[in-house]
């Protein structure tokens, strides 16, 4: 994981600029900027749906490396987390991000 998206979610989690979960990730599309995805997701059939439906809304999907646990301490939460959609990045930061972890 790189630096950028480990403080980009600290951050949006501390702020609330973020939503956690496929669900919520699902429902709030039309207002993120980049959605972050678990390796643990790959094993749920939400996965296809996150994937489809980011792609159509034209959200930037990172694959984060880590499971679903590993996810939720990166954003400094004691839960699982599979998936995290981010609110209040810069495009700028969004490309920072996506460059940096090799991601289209």
């Amino acid at each position: 994981m790189g630096k950028m998206l480990e403080k980009a979610l600290k951050d949006a989690a501390k702020e609330g600029a973020c939503r956690l979960g496929a669900k919520s990730v699902l429902s709030s599309l039309g207002g993120s900027k980049l959605v972050v995805a678990s390796a643990s997701l790959q094993r749920l059939p939400r996965r296809q749906d996150v994937e489809g439906r980011a792609a159509a809304a034209g959200v930037p999907l990172v694959r984060f490396p880590g499971s679903s646990v590993a996810l939720g301490r990166a954003c400094g939460l004691q839960f699982r987390v599979s998936a995290v959609s981010l609110t209040s990045a810069t495009d700028a930061g969004v490309k920072s991000i996506i460059n940096e972890n090799g991601q289209q």
